[in-house]
């Protein structure tokens, strides 16, 4: 992976918001817009490049990278179903939202549909406790899951992808 000369102006201009000497604290917006580069997922090539932008060690990136469920390490779907699996959520019926979306689309947390359209994870706290079950579905929450919810988004998925 390598950036193009326009790129490579984002992200100088991202690292430039941080001092001197502190080029690794840019490492969040940059692996943000390493993975909106490569198709929204990072490989490891990727990190690797991240890490030598930062003049930083490729494990520094690492570390980041799989510490949070918002990077992709590998391929994800067009649509991706981010359900929280933490208790509230749990003692709420999330782990019935994430049988039935095996269900309905044949993929458990970490796998995406064959034809690509849909990825589930299974992620930590997404801070809406009220709200359980809940999921993140690109910038937006979606809250008090029930089947026919997850029905509508499935649709909403497949429509989007015509």
């Amino acid at each position: 992976m390598k950036f193009s000369e326009e790129q490579l102006k984002k992200v100088e201009e991202m690292i430039s918001h941080y001092p001197e000497g502190k080029q690794k604290s840019a490492l969040i917006p940059l692996l943000h817009y390493a993975q909106q580069q490569n198709g929204g997922w990072l490989s490891a090539e990727a990190m690797d490049y991240v890490a030598e932008l930062l003049n930083i060690t490729s494990i520094e990136v690492y570390e980041v990278a799989t510490f949070y469920s918002m990077y992709n390490l590998q391929p994800v779907g067009k649509t991706i179903f981010e359900v929280c699996q933490t208790g509230p959520c749990m003692l709420n019926g999330s782990d019935n939202i994430i049988a039935y979306i095996y269900e309905k689309l044949g993929i458990k947390p970490g796998q995406t549909t064959q034809d690509g359209l849909f990825t589930l994870k299974a992620v930590e706290c997404l801070g809406a406790c009220g709200y359980a079950p809940m999921m993140q579905l690109g910038p937006d929450y979606r809250e008090h899951l029930t089947k026919e919810k997850i029905d509508a988004l499935i649709a909403e998925g497949k429509a989007k992808a015509n």
